[in-house]
């Protein structure tokens, strides 16, 4: 259980503090003890829901998405379409 204390103002009842240790709460009471006090928080545990879940390790392909408008040119004419080798110098920097 993770108990903390919280540390409220008596006049206003607006919290100051929330504490992990019971002397850290009374160390903060003490500053002001006649308008402070502290109280021991706790956590009222749930019940425990296991979720299962399974996935599809595939790529969802044109799930989704419009057909293609025109298909890729052979690769032969792909490999043309590359740039001329420039006859310059490279630069050195």
């Amino acid at each position: 259980m993770n108990d903390y204390w919280v540390v409220t103002d008596k006049t206003t009842g607006k919290i100051i503090a929330h504490c992990g240790e019971e002397t850290d709460a009374l160390m903060m009471v003490g500053f002001c003890p006649h308008k402070r006090t502290y109280r021991k928080q706790r956590y009222i545990l749930d019940q425990v829901i296991d979720v299962f879940s399974t996935v599809d390790n595939q790529l969802p392909g044109q799930v989704g998405l419009p057909p293609a408008k025109e298909a890729l040119p052979p690769v032969e004419i792909q490999l043309k379409l590359v740039l001329p080798e420039s006859e310059l110098d490279p630069v050195v920097v």
